[in-house]
């Protein structure tokens, strides 16, 4: 029964993601986790209940993957299915392996401030572990469900995600806390301990929201993100190609603009083989406002290519690429030619670009692009700061079909303009086509599967948040001293 508690518990925390938003039900998961846990008998009990967790929490959460590889990509039913439980199943060890960790750090008879304080640095600890361990997987890191208008959003432009994630668990460790202390000596003070510490965490978090840790800079761009609705499935026909061509030149030219942005690999071809007069249209159709294009092609041969990003128009022609690739989705990793072989994925093995590119200065601004998946590491990020004015995010979520992929994705591009108190733009082709504020509100967004264009006039923003200053650092050092701090309740408490 327990760990049928703990799998819905799992499932149910995805509503605090994405689409629904409601954060406070992350609060309320983790609590019944942590009574999971620390109710257990043992260690390896607490492990086994925190796998379980995991393994609702991303089955119910990262479904999008099966979407890609079956019903997108074409791979049969049953190796889908397996592909993506395996998958599931590596995820959620670490929530394990952070039950594991906290049960054994905390002793035998835990404060309830010492299981709330290492419980969040073990959880903080392991997710920050798989946003890079063989290449990482951040998706569903906890603090992604804290995006506004949650009030621990304001801790953002100091900690990143994982110190949000850190302070999400501490805040349910607390409220698990309240509800669980037993009556006797001592216990009022430990409720109500808790209890101003929980606020404390939420007002505060109110307050740092009110920080500008940015300012405005220059002159307001008119910007169109155009959105072409091309299915996946129809992208790579050679009979639509020039219907893909038409679909954007009619977009550009309805929504004039002085930065025109076509998501990633808009044109199903490598730049050099793009038509000419194509190019010269919308080259043509920039000029009208003195602006510039930033289209997703392929560059390349057809031995070698990128998954980049290229700009013409008033200036000078310059090229983004894509540095963190998608494993089985843009390069195959040893031994593994045969499991892509099952899919229907032209492209799929990218060379990887330089890991420092420096922003591209077009329309006025120094853009830094990012490339759909990129935008989930927030400290490769930071390298392009405090050059960079405006982010900008290209991404063909039609991969994805319909599935929670496309407003997880958008809820991450949230944090990511908290984190570096700049404009986040996404330029996607099926959704979701959006502007979000440096303080990481959504302002506008495009219904996905829908074809049509975005626009609205963005400012750019200088400065520097804390985040961008010292990148994972401050969320890391937070952890380490969690773990101090509780190491030291133990031993005041075994005196």
């Amino acid at each position: 029964m327990l760990l049928l508690i703990s799998l819905l518990l799992g499932a149910a925390g995805v509503a605090a993601f994405a689409p629904l938003g409601w954060y406070p039900v992350a609060w309320l998961s983790m609590a019944g986790l942590h009574l999971l846990v620390f109710g257990s008998p043992s260690p390896r009990e607490s492990a086994r209940r925190a796998y379980v967790f995991g393994l609702g929490h991303f089955l119910a959460g990262v479904s999008w993957v099966y979407v890609s590889l079956h019903d997108v990509g074409g791979m049969p039913l049953p190796v889908a299915a397996f592909a993506t439980l395996a998958l599931c199943a590596i995820l959620a060890l670490y929530p394990a392996l952070a039950a594991w960790g906290a049960r054994r750090l905390a002793g035998s008879a835990p404060s309830p401030l010492r299981q709330a304080l290492i419980f969040a640095a073990a959880w903080g600890l392991a997710e920050w572990v798989r946003g890079w361990f063989l290449t990482g997987f951040p998706w569903l890191a906890l603090g992604y469900s804290q995006a506004p208008p949650s009030p621990l959003a304001g801790f953002a432009p100091l900690l990143g995600v994982y110190g949000l994630s850190f302070l999400t668990v501490l805040l349910a460790s607390l409220i698990a806390a309240v509800v669980s202390v037993q009556r006797g000596r001592g216990a009022l003070p430990q409720r109500i301990a808790a209890t101003l510490l929980a606020l404390c965490l939420l007002g505060g978090g109110a307050l740092l929201r009110q920080v500008a840790w940015t300012s405005p800079v220059g002159e307001s761009v008119r910007v169109a993100l155009l959105q072409g609705n091309i299915p996946q499935e129809l992208k790579w026909r050679p009979e639509r190609f020039i219907d893909s061509l038409e679909t954007y030149v009619r977009l550009a030219a309805a929504n004039p603009a002085q930065l025109t942005v076509l998501p990633e690999t808009a044109i199903p071809a490598l730049y050099d083989q793009v038509p000419a007069e194509f190019l010269e249209d919308l080259r043509h159709l920039a000029g009208r406002s003195h602006g510039d294009v930033l289209m997703g092609v392929a560059v390349g041969d057809n031995a070698t290519y990128r998954n980049s990003a290229v700009t013409f128009g008033a200036s000078p022609a310059q090229f983004y690429s894509k540095r963190h690739l998608v494993p089985f989705g843009e390069y195959v990793p040893p031994g593994f030619a045969w499991f892509l072989a099952l899919m229907q994925m032209p492209m799929s093995d990218f060379t990887s670009g330089p890991a420092t590119q420096p922003p591209l200065a077009i329309a006025g601004q120094q853009v830094a692009p990012n490339i759909c998946y990129e935008d989930v590491f927030g400290e490769e990020l930071i390298h392009a700061l405090p050059s960079a004015t405006l982010l900008v995010n290209l991404s063909n979520t039609a991969w994805f079909g319909h599935s929670l992929a496309q407003p997880q994705h958008l809820q991450i591009s949230q944090l990511r303009a908290l984190e570096t108190g700049r404009p986040m733009l996404r330029a996607t082709n099926t959704g979701m086509t959006a502007v979000v504020d440096p303080d990481g509100t959504v302002r506008d967004v495009l219904p996905p599967f829908i074809r049509g264009a975005l626009v609205a006039d963005v400012q750019g923003y200088q400065g520097i948040t804390p985040y961008v200053r010292v990148g994972n650092a401050g969320a890391l050092a937070l952890i380490g001293l969690a773990l101090v701090i509780g190491a030291l309740l133990r031993r005041r408490e075994s005196k």
